[in-house]
């Protein structure tokens, strides 16, 4: 990195510390340590972290990380983890394991899903990534900003998220897509943890009911009083907008429940929203 003086970058050191409410080290820790950082500082794009260092600037040079989430061999929902023990058995270069957060908890956009699909992020432990409706939801995030680079369904295609992130209430696959009403509330508490970890965000995306339910759950509000349905937005006393849409599965689109233009309308809404900060 160009363009700063000694000066200069010590006091962004410091002043990415003062973003986290962090101290920053002093002496030989603070010429080269992780610096937690919520932007490029050359770019201006709200992702990341860097590492400081009082004579040279600051670089960003990793991402800044979601907590952990479920383990790989969680049994909490004893239907759930035998149904991936199953598929671990049938097909062991699967993931088949809980599908974490994709992105960067400094986004402002959360979208969230229902659950992995079994041959979608089950198989490949990216959220939306293998199946249809990742197909049409990245498109969709690419157009609007969100995303950059292609998206060739798999994880290691070089996509990158601009200031969103992907997340499901379900982090593990369901037999026939369909979660019971006990596993939702059980994973819910890695909904809750994704979101708390997220200080900047200002539109979370409820893809389907369920998604939109888990969400007004946490926020404590009676499902009556913040109802689902397509194109709705809903003001929530945590700083973000709660936006609804149909789920983008391809027996939504086939059917003609969710249409692209449908779909790009709420990310239309989503966009003005965020811009207008």
């Amino acid at each position: 990195m160009t363009g700063l003086g000694d000066a200069d970058g010590t006091r962004l050191a410091e002043l990415a510390f003062e973003v986290l409410d962090s101290t920053p080290p002093t002496g030989d820790k603070a010429r080269l340590c992780p610096v937690p950082w919520t932007g490029n500082l050359e770019t201006g794009d709200s992702r990341g972290s860097a590492y400081g260092d009082a004579t040279s600037g600051v670089s960003i040079v990793k991402p800044a990380r979601f907590p952990p989430g479920p383990d790989r061999d969680c049994r909490l929902c004893p239907r759930l983890a035998e149904f991936r023990d199953t598929w671990r058995a049938e097909e062991p270069t699967w993931h088949n394991a809980p599908v974490p957060t994709f992105g960067a908890p400094t986004a402002r956009l959360l979208v969230v899903g229902l659950a992995p699909g079994l041959r979608g992020a089950n198989r490949t432990g990216r959220p939306f990534t293998g199946d249809y409706a990742g197909d049409m939801l990245y498109g969709t995030l690419i157009d609007f900003g969100f995303a950059r680079g292609r998206f060739d369904a798999r994880p290691d295609d070089g996509l990158e998220l601009v200031d969103a992130a992907v997340t499901n209430a379900v982090r593990c696959v369901p037999p026939q897509n369909k979660p019971t009403g006990p596993e939702i509330r059980t994973c819910r508490p890695f909904l809750i943890e994704t979101i708390d970890a997220m200080p900047a965000l200002g539109a979370v995306l409820a893809l389907g009911r369920i998604a939109h339910d888990s969400v007004v759950s946490i926020l404590g509000v009676r499902k009556k009083d913040m109802p689902f349905g397509h194109g709705a937005v809903h003001v929530t006393d945590r700083g973000f907008a709660l936006h609804d849409s149909y789920h983008c599965s391809r027996y939504n689109t086939n059917t003609r429940v969710l249409t692209e233009s449908m779909f790009r309308d709420v990310f239309a809404g989503i966009r003005s929203r965020l811009d207008a900060v």
